[in-house]
């Protein structure tokens, strides 16, 4: 086992593995990962826990009924003790037990969420907060985070949410004919305060 200079146009090294009879070369890059951390929402409202097995041979029925296997959108609906996944034309859907906390809904690349699944193995932790937030995948300390697809519905959603979220300006309550009468008379009041007071000098006559 050795390290070697890629040779390439990124910069790197190579991991290369030599036995008797093949030689192992895995290339390398110099870089550093972006901060996926900040992609994370902090608070979640659907939490599911299944196992990958099951949803990968879901997800690949579904994918067979796609009329493109290379690119195939897959609904997940979550709720009451399972993860129902259909392909969003109505041609096939597929249903699997979970441990489910809340509902939800959502729409991932079905290529993206197989690759999700085989990489976290096993049981895995769901993580959920809308239709188009970013999702969480968590298996033995591993995350793994994925984008959903956008719809009609999920942009709806979005565009609904963040309209709630931004702040309402308070109205000023209209003065009344009182407080309008008060505040002329009080300006009023002011301006003669300011007025400058003119002295009359009177011509004193001399008597001879």
């Amino acid at each position: 086992m050795s390290f070697e200079k890629s040779g390439e146009s990124l910069d790197g090294m190579s991991l290369v593995l030599d036995t008797e009879l093949i030689r192992y070369k895995w290339r390398g890059a110099d870089g550093s990962f972006p901060d996926y951390e900040k992609l994370i929402p902090a608070d979640f409202n659907t939490f599911v826990s299944f196992d990958t097995n099951e949803a990968i041979r879901a997800v690949s029925s579904l994918k067979v009924l796609s009329d493109n296997p290379k690119a195939y959108p897959i609904d997940l609906s979550i709720g009451n003790g399972k993860v129902i996944l259909s392909n969003p034309d109505d041609k096939g859907q597929a249903e699997i037990n979970a441990d489910t906390q809340g509902e939800g809904k959502v729409r991932l690349d079905g290529s993206y969420l197989a690759d999700a699944l085989r990489a976290c193995g096993g049981m895995v932790d769901f993580k959920l907060t809308n239709s188009y937030s970013p999702m969480l995948f968590t298996a033995d300390g591993y995350q793994l985070v994925v984008m959903p697809m956008m719809t009609n519905e999920t942009s709806e959603a979005m565009k609904r949410d963040k309209a709630e979220a931004e702040p309402v300006a308070e109205t000023q309550a209209e003065p009344s004919e009182a407080e309008k009468a008060q505040a002329v008379a009080e300006a009023e009041a002011v301006v003669k305060a300011d007025k400058p007071k003119r002295s009359r000098k009177r011509d004193k006559v001399a008597v001879a």
